[in-house]
C-alpha cells in the first residue's frame, strides 16, 4: 500500500488510475488510505461496507472510497391498486429525518383500511432536447418545419441506437435563433436517461446535417432534467401518475383525528392557495418527502426528487366523506440500470416485487411509480391530518425533533 501512496503524493498515480493497477476493493482501501493521511481524518465507518463493488466503480462513482449508510426504515402494509401494482406492499424509506416513517406508516394504515389506493399511470416518457443554432428567424422556422415533417426518419435513427427505447413524439420550441426539439421516450424498465441522451445525440447529427441548423448541446434544458420547470409539470416527464382514495367521515375521525371539512380546508388553504401565493410548482404538503426516500432506497437518482415533487394534492368533499388524491406529473423512475443494481437498493426493489426488467417490458418500473405514487397520497393524508388536528410539533416532539 504505502508504494501506491507514495505514487499519489509525488503524482506519478492519479487516484482515479488505481483500478487500473488494482483490484476494486484494493483500490478503494487503498484511496481511502491516501485521503485519511491527506485530511488527517480516520474513515473506518466509510470504509465498511457490505455491497459488491466490481460493478459500483465501473458504473455508478468514480473515485470510491467507501459508503455512506443512510438508516432505511419500512411502513405498512399499504394496499395499492394499481394497473402494475395490484397487492400489498411495504414501503422501504431510507432517511435521516425523524418522524418521517411513523407519519408515512400512519398514512398507509388509513389507505388499507380504506381499501387501498387507486392508482393509474397517465403518461410515460423520458424526455432529451437538443438545441441548435439556426442563422436567423426564417432559418429557425425552416428547421422545425423539417423536423414536423421528417418524424418516421428521426424515430429510425434515434430507434437505431437502442435495443428497448421508443421514440413517442419529437416536439420543436423556437426562441429567437433557438430550435429546441424535445424528444420523448418510451424507456421500458430503465428510468432512460442514457437511452435518451444517446439517441438524442444521433438525432441532433441528422437533423444538423439535413438543415444547417448547428447542433449546440444534446441537452439544451426544455428536457428538463433535474430542475424546476413548468414544461414537466404541463407536459409530464417520466411516469405521470395519480393516486387517490375515498374516506369515510369515520375514517378521518378515527385516524386523523379530525373531520373531513377541515382536512379540506387545511389542504385548499396550504397546499393550494399558499403554494399559488409562493409561486411554489409544488402544490403538496411534503412529497418530496417520500419520494426522496424511496428514490434512494431503490437506486433511483435522487436529484430527480427535483421533478418528483411536483405534486398536485387535491382533497374533494363527497357525501359522507372526503376523496383525496396526489397527482405526480413527472417522476422518473426505473428498475434496471443507473442505481438499481447495488446490492442493498436491488434488494429493497425485489421487496416491491419489482427488481430487474418486467414482463411485458416496462412492467416493473410503471409498478414501481403506481407504488411511489401511493405512498405520496399515505404521506400526505398523514400530514394534512397531523395539521388539521394540531399535532404535528407534538409528533415531531415525540420522534426526536423537538
Amino acid at each position: 500500500m504505502d508504494e501506491y501512496i507514495e505514487r499519489l503524493k509525488d503524482g506519478s498515480l492519479k487516484l482515479y488510475a488505481l483500478e487500473k493497477e488494482l483490484p476494486p476493493e484494493e483500490a478503494v482501501r487503498v484511496r481511502r488510505a491516501f485521503v485519511e493521511g491527506e485530511t488527517g481524518t480516520a474513515l473506518p465507518k466509510v470504509g465498511s461496507f457490505t455491497i459488491g463493488i466490481d460493478r459500483v466503480v465501473k458504473r455508478n462513482i468514480e473515485n470510491m472510497i467507501g459508503t455512506v449508510q443512510v438508516p432505511l426504515g419500512v411502513a405498512g402494509p399499504l394496499r395499492v391498486k394499481g394497473e402494475y401494482a395490484d397487492g400489498t406492499y411495504y414501503l422501504p424509506l431510507a432517511t435521516t429525518e425523524g418522524a418521517l416513517v411513523a407519519s408515512v406508516n400512519r398514512g398507509c394504515s388509513l389507505l388499507t383500511r380504506a381499501g387501498g389506493a387507486d392508482v393509474r399511470i397517465m403518461r410515460d416518457g423520458m424526455t432529451r432536447a437538443p438545441v441548435f443554432a439556426a442563422r436567423d428567424v426564417v432559418h429557425a422556422r425552416d428547421v422545425a418545419a423539417w423536423v414536423e415533417s421528417h418524424t418516421a426518419e428521426i424515430r429510425e435513427i434515434a430507434e437505431s441506437t437502442t435495443k428497448h427505447g421508443e421514440l413517442r413524439e419529437a416536439v420543436t420550441y423556437v426562441a429567437g435563433t433557438n430550435v429546441f426539439v424535445r424528444l420523448e421516450f418510451d424507456t421500458k424498465d430503465a428510468m432512460g436517461m442514457n437511452m435518451v441522451t444517446i439517441a438524442g445525440q444521433k438525432v441532433g447529427e441528422l437533423i444538423e446535417r439535413e438543415t444547417g441548423a448547428r447542433l449546440v448541446a444534446t441537452s439544451g434544458n426544455m428536457c428538463t432534467d433535474k430542475k424546476p420547470a413548468a414544461i414537466n409539470l404541463v407536459r409530464g416527464r417520466g411516469k405521470t401518475v395519480v393516486a387517490g382514495v375515498r374516506l369515510t367521515d369515520a375514517m378521518v375521525a378515527d385516524l386523523l383525528k379530525t373531520d373531513a371539512e377541515t382536512l379540506f380546508e387545511v389542504n385548499y388553504r396550504k397546499n393550494l392557495v399558499g403554494s399559488a401565493r409562493a409561486a411554489s410548482f409544488g402544490f403538496n404538503a411534503h412529497a418530496a418527502n417520500i419520494v426522496a426516500a424511496m428514490f434512494i432506497a431503490c437506486g433511483q437518482d435522487p436529484a430527480h426528487v427535483v421533478e418528483g415533487s411536483t405534486a398536485i394534492t387535491t382533497v374533494d368533499r363527497v357525501d359522507g366523506g372526503v376523496y383525496v388524491s396526489v397527482t405526480l406529473p413527472s417522476l422518473p423512475v426505473g428498475t434496471v440500470g443507473g442505481g438499481t443494481g447495488v446490492d442493498t437498493q436491488q434488494e429493497c426493489l425485489a421487496m416491491l416485487g419489482v427488481a430487474g426488467g418486467g414482463d411485458p417490458p416496462g412492467a416493473h418500473a410503471k409498478a414501481l411509480g403506481e407504488i411511489v405514487a401511493a405512498g405520496v397520497l399515505a404521506g400526505e393524508l398523514s400530514l394534512l391530518g397531523a395539521l388539521a388536528a394540531q399535532h404535528l410539533a407534538r409528533a415531531h416532539q415525540e420522534h426526536g425533533r423537538g
